[in-house]
């Protein structure tokens, strides 16, 4: 089995980006721990970027390779 590291960046922050938009509609989605390793991979990766992850615009404009 692959860890995070091993999928293509863009490929994990397309299915972050499809299971957060989901949480409206699947609320039980917030207990997910794979949504949780996936954000906290992805937060690590994008601060590694130089990106300050508690700014929601920041965080947002990384995960839209803004």
């Amino acid at each position: 089995m692959r860890t995070l590291k091993e999928y293509p960046v863009n490929e994990l922050k397309l299915i972050y980006q499809t299971l957060h938009a989901s949480l409206p509609s699947e609320p039980e989605l917030m207990d997910s721990l794979l949504l949780e390793d996936l954000q906290r991979f992805l937060q690590e990766r994008a601060s590694q970027d130089g990106v300050d992850v508690s700014t929601h615009s920041q965080w947002a404009g990384w995960l839209n390779d803004r």
